[in-house]
């Protein structure tokens, strides 16, 4: 039986790093700075807010939208992408935990 390396890790782990892959490109960060400024949901191309085409831009909201960030919902020929504002509470959360666990000693030597 073959084990990929991502199963060595806890589950935890796991979904720290699947939700800090998603934040890995600047891109995808400012989808959602961009998503959450328009406190709406999003039904145009939101490619136009971005110096990236169209179908490069589609590839960062299904990278949003399986990690849980971001909703997409098909209205006829359109889909409307909304921050899913509950999973994004949550990843703050997470986020602030896993760097809360970061002890850095006052007296560290590589400063």
């Amino acid at each position: 039986m073959v084990v990929s390396k991502t199963e060595l890790f806890t589950e935890i782990l796991q979904t720290q790093a699947n939700l800090f892959k998603a934040l890995a490109h600047p891109a995808r960060l400012q989808i959602i700075q961009f998503l959450a400024e328009t406190k709406t949901c999003i039904s145009g191309d939101i490619s136009e807010e971005l110096p990236l085409s169209r179908t490069t831009v589609n590839q960062h909201l299904r990278e949003l939208k399986d990690a849980g960030l971001i909703q997409g919902h098909v209205e006829g020929v359109k889909t409307n992408y909304c921050l899913d504002y509950g999973k994004v509470e949550e990843m703050k959360k997470i986020l602030i935990e896993f760097l809360n666990e970061i002890q850095i000693p006052v007296n560290f030597c590589c400063k």
